[in-house]
């Protein structure tokens, strides 16, 4: 029964998750397998990969064979590697010990790498945050001003209609007075 590594799809539309799984050839893509050997989930970022090295370590050791997508996840987790020198201790061209030293020393560079991708990731999402946070302010900032500005325009011109009123009221008065002079006058034109 030839074996493969692969994909299996999960998770909604347009969100898959893939559980990576050892299945018989000739199974359908989401039907039965022999064994799960991890999880990857590209939504993410960096994508969540968790696989049972071991597991599949051994799959490899006993034919199965990886396609594109699962060798580049098991080479991105170290498990090719890791079967490589297995195959190194079986010919006896290692001993256990250093084919684990080397392992170890691969994983430590593979986990600072991944630190430090994380931490640019990190380090740019802060920025990217900053960056709205003064846009923020700068729109409020324009705001504040477009509103104090629109409260000044509005008190002058209440005072521009209050001094119109106030003119026209003076006005009133003026001619009012002016005609009771000339009524008064008229008055003493015609009393005399």
């Amino acid at each position: 029964m030839p074996v493969k590594i692969r994909l299996q799809r999960h998770g909604k539309k347009g969100k898959p998750f893939y559980w990576i799984v050892a299945a018989d050839a000739r199974a359908k893509r989401d039907g039965k397998f022999l064994e799960k050997l991890g999880i990857y989930n590209p939504n993410t970022n960096p994508a969540t990969i968790d696989l049972d090295v071991d597991g599949s370590v051994k799959w490899l050791g006993n034919g199965a064979q990886p396609t594109e997508t699962a060798k580049r996840l098991l080479s991105y987790k170290g498990v090719l590697l890791k079967h490589h020198l297995q195959g190194g201790v079986a010919k006896g061209a290692l001993t256990q010990e250093e084919a684990d030293k080397k392992f170890e020393a691969w994983l430590a560079d593979k986990e600072k790498a991944v630190g430090s991708k994380v931490a640019d990731l990190d380090k740019a999402k802060a920025e990217e945050r900053a960056k709205a946070i003064e846009a923020e302010k700068a729109v409020n900032e324009a705001r504040e001003k477009a509103a104090a500005e629109a409260l000044a325009a509005a008190a002058a011109e209440e005072e521009a209609e209050a001094a119109t009123e106030e003119e026209a009221t003076e006005a009133v008065a003026e001619e009012a007075a002016a005609e009771e002079s000339a009524e008064e006058a008229s008055e003493e034109e015609k009393a005399e």
